[in-house]
């Protein structure tokens, strides 16, 4: 299926539209289901999105918030995604959602990950809903082209981790080790949603829209699938 793509003319109206309809997911997915769940991304797009979502009304408790990919430092680091998260989405009403945190205090990443995958394996499972961002050279979570290939290969679910839930990614030209969900376990989602914002960030969706290698792009993982709805969230 191919996705959709609304354009919004500034930040502000994007920013107020899509809380309004990550909200209106939520609900749904609590009516139908009694329960919802949400992965979010990192980086300053998302961050006005989080403040408004955070006032929306719904059964908080109900809802299960957790991150596409983590960078492997502790809460407390300034890098941190989940002290992001922490600060921007669980606050106000959002306070009382459950979190499921990627990173886990362990000697080593290695050992971390194995919390992890249980946890995002194990213990969710179909996300409602997905919200992914992405980098100026075409990477998404913490699928980097830039990372070893055997890593990238991994992440989008080939190699002896294809049927891990999360793996670990060194991207050459970006700091921190990092933890990713795997392509597969993100697109074990009922909808995606591609949060973008810039006019950089627009010519990147058109190149990667114009292109086929995965590898050089890993946005193209989702732009070519055709098992979820995505649809495409942008403004200037």
């Amino acid at each position: 299926m191919e996705a959709v793509h609304y354009h919004f003319e500034d930040r502000d109206s994007q920013s107020d539209t899509l809380a309004l309809l990550v909200a209106a997911q939520l609900r749904a997915a609590i009516a139908e289901r009694h329960e919802a769940s949400l992965v979010v991304s990192g980086g300053s797009t998302p961050l006005a999105m989080f403040r408004r979502l955070s006032q929306a009304d719904l059964d908080w408790s109900k809802v299960t918030v957790t991150l596409a990919d983590e960078r492997w430092v502790p809460a407390s680091h300034a890098d941190s995604n989940t002290a992001m998260v922490r600060a921007n989405l669980l606050r106000d009403k959002a306070a009382a959602a459950t979190f499921l945190p990627l990173y886990r205090e362990a000697g080593s990443v290695e050992e971390g990950i194995e919390a992890s995958n249980t946890h995002i394996k194990d213990v969710a499972g179909t996300w409602d809903l997905v919200i992914l961002g992405m980098g100026d050279d075409g990477h998404t979570a913490s699928l980097f082209p830039c990372a070893a290939p055997d890593e990238l290969a991994a992440g989008l679910g080939g190699g002896d981790s294809g049927a891990e839930a999360c793996v670990i990614m060194h991207p050459g030209q970006a700091p921190h080790t990092r933890i990713t969900q795997t392509l597969p376990r993100l697109l074990d989602s009922r909808k995606l949603i591609l949060h973008i914002a810039g006019q950089s960030k627009l010519d990147v969706l058109r190149a990667a829209l114009g292109g086929q290698s995965v590898a050089d792009m890993p946005i193209r993982a989702f732009l070519q699938q055709d098992s979820v709805p995505l649809d495409i969230i942008s403004a200037p």
